[in-house]
């Protein structure tokens, strides 16, 4: 066995202690993080109320320890065994008050409920369990044990290289097994759902959809009481009224500006900018169960027709570089040969010819009405994409949805064209690879591509199965290169992740990952 051991890194104690105001851009879809998929509802759940075994520190580019003390695992990588702290409270709310702190229990009944079809909570998510199933739990996880309270080993029915990073993401939190006990036996499983427990960093108070989130600080946190005692999430779709709650005092930290928000605060002595290049990418879904997207050539020919240097330039305003495939440059194993697309409107009308389209077609592009960080202005990013359509014959009609209809209908495959994002957990390329082009992921939604090939689908699950990163290159290599032929996505930036904050606020820092973690923050006089 090798021993995999690391120091957890706490939050100190901090002195200063007040209410901290978040602008966000949208409401979460509801709080049981592992029935969701977008990074809205994984940064008020998981990100505030929730931990997992492991954490991924972006700083070090390490995995670290968090509900699991340290981890081993054996030689042929099938079996991991983990060693659990036995000083973990969860949350007191006013439905539950826990009789015991986190035992092996707890994590047994997080991931058996997805992973065992006849667990009585395993039908309590009515959408399934997207992440689970396109990570492929069912048919990676073979066995789950608890040889003591405190020791958890999991068995695996084949090598997969990135399954200890796995379980640093939202849906790899754990739950109370005492409270999901409590809600079966009164008849109101739903509360998980909208009355979240957990053991993290902030206690969940109330909910008001499109309006307000509101946290208490967890004053038994194990990794240190945070140096906030309130946290507030103030929904607010419009950048420019996150804004001027922030100028106001209103907000203290303002999510997802556009970049002209952050060139507006510019000589404001009160407010400041915080930023890191993001594991991100902005992209348009083609769903190629959609004739005629179904055709190779029309996905190639709408990629050709779009000017994506025009939009980068108009829709990011230069906090963006513009996107030749699935995952950023600096990614280990970016195929830097591969061009992409250059704009090309009479190699598309070309195209669409030898697809029986010299007359073109109708479509439809979604989008959503509020801006964010991978879509910062999305009615002029869908107005471009539609005239650049529209110079080749293609004639689409713009779709304007709510966040969560967005999502839910985008997961059941009725787009056409979507204007979407993806970020990244722990930097690994299976991050962008396994969920958005993996057969499995099709079935859970996440694909939004809607595409399964069978060769695809082989050469990612061999880059996962291989511990030899130049061997998990090659592959992903060729991943991208039958991505691109395809042209599953037309992909449109990278981003630059950007907070606007209050001189007040000390020890945020901007995630590449797009995760929150307002533990650390604490606020000046």
């Amino acid at each position: 066995m090798r021993l995999l051991l690391a120091t957890l890194l706490c939050t100190p104690i901090l002195a200063q202690a007040a209410t901290l105001s978040v602008c966000t851009e949208a409401s979460p879809e509801g709080f049981d993080v592992v029935q969701y998929n977008s990074l809205t509802t994984t940064n008020a759940s998981a990100d505030m109320l929730m931990n997992r075994l492991v954490e991924f520190d972006a700083e070090q580019g390490t995995l670290l320890p968090s509900l699991a003390r340290s981890w081993s695992i054996s030689e042929d990588g099938l079996v991991y065994d983990f060693k659990l702290r036995d000083d973990v409270p969860f949350h007191h709310s006013a439905d539950f008050t826990p009789s015991r702190k986190l035992d092996a229990r707890d994590v047994l009944f997080s991931f058996q409920r997805m992973l065992d079809t006849k667990h009585p909570w395993h039908q309590v998510a009515a959408s399934g369990y997207p992440h689970a199933q396109s990570m492929q739990w069912p048919s990676l996880i073979a066995k789950l044990e608890a040889p003591d309270a405190h020791s958890l080993r999991i068995t695996l029915t084949r090598r997969d290289a990135t399954f200890l990073a796995t379980l640093s993401m939202g849906f790899a939190s754990i739950y109370s097994a005492e409270y999901a006990d409590q809600l079966l036996a009164a008849g109101t499983p739903q509360k998980l759902n909208s009355a979240p427990v957990g053991s993290g960093p902030f206690v969940f108070e109330r909910f008001q959809k499109d309006a307000v989130v509101r946290y208490r600080a967890n004053p038994d946190y194990f990794a240190g009481k945070p140096g906030v005692d309130r946290v507030i999430f103030a929904i607010t779709p419009d950048s420019a009224v996150r804004l001027q709650k922030l100028r106001r005092g209103e907000c203290q930290i303002a999510l997802s500006p556009k970049p002209q928000d952050v060139q507006a605060i510019a000589g404001d002595a009160r407010l400041q900018s915080a930023q890191t290049a993001a594991f991100m990418t902005a992209f348009v879904g083609i769903n190629s169960q959609h004739a005629p997207l179904d055709k190779p050539q029309v996905r190639q020919a709408i990629n050709l027709a779009f000017d994506k240097a025009s939009y980068v330039k108009a829709v990011f305003e230069g906090s963006a570089e513009p996107a030749s495939g699935p995952y950023p440059p600096n990614t280990w194993s970016f195929a830097r040969e591969l061009p992409g697309y250059a704009h090309d409107p009479a190699r598309a009308r070309a195209l669409l010819a030898e697809a029986g389209l010299a007359e073109g077609f109708k479509t439809t592009i979604w989008t959503r009405p509020s801006g964010s960080l991978l879509n910062p202005n999305p009615s002029l990013g869908a107005q471009l994409l539609q005239a650049d359509l529209a110079k080749v014959g293609i004639a689409a009609e713009i779709r304007v949805i709510e966040w969560g209809e967005l999502i839910r209908r985008a997961k059941a495959g009725e787009h056409d064209l979507l204007f979407m994002g993806w970020a990244g957990d722990n930097g690994d390329p299976d991050n962008f690879l396994t969920p958005q082009f993996a057969c499995a992921s099709v079935e859970s939604g996440l694909n939004f591509a809607r595409y399964c090939d069978a060769t695809l689908d082989k050469l990612i699950a061999d880059g996962k199965a291989s511990s030899d990163q130049a061997e998990r290159s090659r592959l992903y290599q060729q991943a991208q290169t039958l991505i691109q032929e395809q042209a599953l996505w037309l992909p449109l930036a990278h981003p630059t992740a950007f907070a606007l904050l209050s001189d007040k606020v000390q020890g945020y820092k901007v995630s590449p990952f797009g995760r929150q973690n307002f533990a650390s923050v604490q606020m000046a006089p």
